[in-house]
């Protein structure tokens, strides 16, 4: 009975590896980039200061889960320029009419993939993700709140655009 088990569990695996399965974003970055130049963010929304953060979370999930060097612009193979198109808030619920309880940030993002002589390797537009956050009378930790939905939104963004970069074939 032992080696049955054994014996399906090997079939079973070769079939997982023979139909190619895998994780995604779990390849190469695309188009043979080695290096890569990430300029600061363009801020088309009224949110000052977070074009900053989201660039910098676009560098440390490059460097963390990628094989890419961030490096000048001079001699990086790729620049992945980002436009943050706009930035929305909006009441998710309320206690009576009046009184907000909760919110949501939208953050919508232009991104673009290009070589060394300016040809578009990749580009998506109108990237967007949404994070809520708790209100709360006292306006200054009400827009705490908002800075650290932005920051998990800007990460988890990051993430996602990682994941679709490197699932290109």
């Amino acid at each position: 009975m032992r080696y049955k088990a054994w014996f399906f569990f090997l079939v079973l695996t070769m079939m997982i590896w023979g139909c190619g399965y895998r994780f995604t974003g779990g390849g190469d970055f695309p188009f043979k980039v080695k290096s890569i130049f990430v300029p600061v963010f363009e801020n088309r929304s009224a949110e000052t200061g977070i074009e900053t953060v989201i660039t910098n979370d676009f560098i440390y999930e490059l460097t963390r889960s990628s094989n890419v060097s961030v490096v000048e612009k001079e001699i990086a193979d790729a620049v992945l320029w980002g436009v943050i198109t706009s930035l929305s808030t909006h009441t998710v619920s309320r206690s009576g009419t009046q009184t907000p309880l909760e919110r949501r940030v939208r953050l919508y993002l232009d991104l673009k993939l290009t070589d060394r002589q300016g040809k578009v390797l990749w580009a998506t537009r109108g990237f967007s993700d949404d994070e809520s956050y708790e209100v709360s009378s006292d306006k200054f930790s009400t827009e705490q709140r908002k800075r650290a939905a932005i920051k998990t939104l800007s990460k988890r963004m990051a993430e996602m655009i990682y994941y679709q970069l490197t699932d290109i074939e």
